[in-house]
């Protein structure tokens, strides 16, 4: 039950204001001054205060600063005199909730507490989700129940406590520096920093600065002394993101460093020893770019001591319910919203989605179709037209496993796409009609060819 402090100097409004809290279910203490409120206050903190502004020694206003002070979360109403407008501005400006006037409506001041109340439980939900968004391992958001990022996983726990260079290699939005932190966040180092650098944001020019530092005037502009990465992530872990794009001089310097654990400020004369753990991450072949020598072969194998590739969010499909109700979640806090979930068949748009982006791309259209979203679940309708189109090219790969015949083959496709389709329309065959392209004769054919039920029960 909610503990409301009454703070009110006479004596007759104490008892109204309290009888009238009580009638409405609430516990109530009073206080006859400011003094005694603030060590009430001190002693057990009140879910809300009925704060008067006419008050001898310590007026209103004084008391209200004081108490947030004390407890910001607190909800204040404030009681004016009618015709006060000055007093009530002040009062909103120095943080009240809202403010009543006298003569004030039993009912009136009722209605404003439960606002009041209820404004304040969404604050502290909300304020907890962000703490344990915060809180929370960065990368929990991508565990899945798939087999191929449990594999990943064990992959991680294998190799997190140990000080071995880990290479992660995986397409653009896969979640690389997400999995870089995770192995940080689960290593003996986790207490140290996590320092990344997008190779491919340096200049060339400034490589070097960037990763070593410099001493004052070591170059034009150089006007103090300026530490690089490698010391700031001391003791911690340096990730390189999208490590092929680092210049041949880059390479070779990074090189040097890591063999000899130690680095120089450009203009500088003396060594100074490092100690971090490297992470590199690549959206192409490390060993193709080498190779085709667009990459040095000694960094490669001095690199190459523990590699991991991610998996592209469509071959992990069974893990997309769960990334999109974390995302959701991320969404809501972000844009103060209370959206409850996904209709079924926005789901299964999502899963049948081929997600070039990969996992970035999903958080994107999760994030924008929230913003959008006016009911409390998700609908096909929020999403870009770019989701609803089918992708027939995943039926391609599961043929041939098959018998495999030219007649087979063309059968299967056929029979996977009017499938998919009426799954799509939801049933209703002239909609998938329409989205296969052909006449409504022909889709009742292809169905009576297939032995697929008139009465189709989507997602069966």
């Amino acid at each position: 039950m909610e503990r409301i402090l009454i703070i009110e100097d006479n004596k007759d409004m104490r008892f109204i204001l309290s009888h009238i809290l009580k009638d409405a279910g609430y516990t109530t203490a009073i206080a006859k001054n400011g003094e005694i409120a603030l060590k009430r206050i001190k002693a057990k903190t009140p879910n809300l205060i009925v704060l008067d502004v006419r008050m001898p020694k310590m007026d209103g206003f004084e008391v209200l600063e004081k108490v947030k002070k004390i407890n910001p979360e607190i909800q204040i109403i404030m009681i004016t005199a009618f015709g006060e407008i000055k007093d009530s501005v002040k009062a909103m400006k120095l943080g009240a909730y809202d403010y009543i006037t006298k003569p004030f409506d039993n009912d009136e001041i009722i209605f404003t507490i439960k606002k009041a109340l209820k404004n304040q439980s969404l604050t502290k939900e909300v304020k907890e989700l962000r703490k344990r968004l915060k809180d929370k391992d960065k990368n929990e958001i991508i565990v899945g129940e798939s087999s191929e990022i449990q594999n990943i996983m064990k992959q991680v726990n294998l190799i997190a406590p140990t000080n071995m260079i880990v290479v992660i290699q995986g397409k653009s939005g896969t979640g690389k520096e997400v999995f870089a932190n995770m192995i940080h966040h689960k290593s003996k180092r986790n207490s140290k920093p996590f320092i990344a650098v997008d190779c491919g944001a340096i200049p060339e020019t400034l490589f070097e600065s960037e990763l070593f530092g410099h001493e004052e005037g070591a170059f034009t502009g150089a006007s103090s002394m300026k530490k690089g990465k490698f010391e700031l992530a001391e003791g911690g872990t340096l990730f390189f993101d999208e490590i092929t794009n680092l210049p041949e001089s880059g390479q070779k310097k990074l090189l040097r460093a890591i063999e000899e654990n130690e680095i120089h400020h450009i203009g500088g004369k003396k060594s100074i020893p490092v100690d971090v753990r490297i992470i590199v991450a690549a959206n192409s072949n490390l060993l193709e770019a080498v190779q085709k020598n667009e990459f040095r072969d000694d960094l490669f194998y001095r690199l190459n001591q523990f590699s991991i590739l991610l998996p592209l969010l469509h071959e992990r499909k069974d893990d997309i319910p769960t990334l999109a109700k974390e995302f959701l979640s991320e969404a809501n806090i972000d844009l103060d919203k209370n959206v409850r979930g996904f209709s079924s068949k926005a789901m299964r748009l999502l899963q049948d989605y081929h997600w070039p982006g990969n996992i970035r791309e999903l958080k994107h259209v999760v994030k924008r179709a929230t913003l959008i979203c006016k009911n409390d679940y998700i609908h096909p309708e929020y999403f870009p037209k770019s989701l609803s189109k089918i992708n027939y090219e995943i039926f391609i790969p599961e043929v041939f496993e098959s018998n495999f015949s030219m007649e087979n083959v063309i059968n299967e496709v056929e029979k996977k796409m009017v499938l998919r389709t009426l799954d799509l329309a939801e049933g209703h065959k002239t909609k998938a009609a329409e989205y296969l392209k052909i006449t409504r004769k022909s889709l009742y054919r292809m169905m009576r060819k297939f032995d697929i039920p008139f009465k189709w029960n989507p997602g069966k």
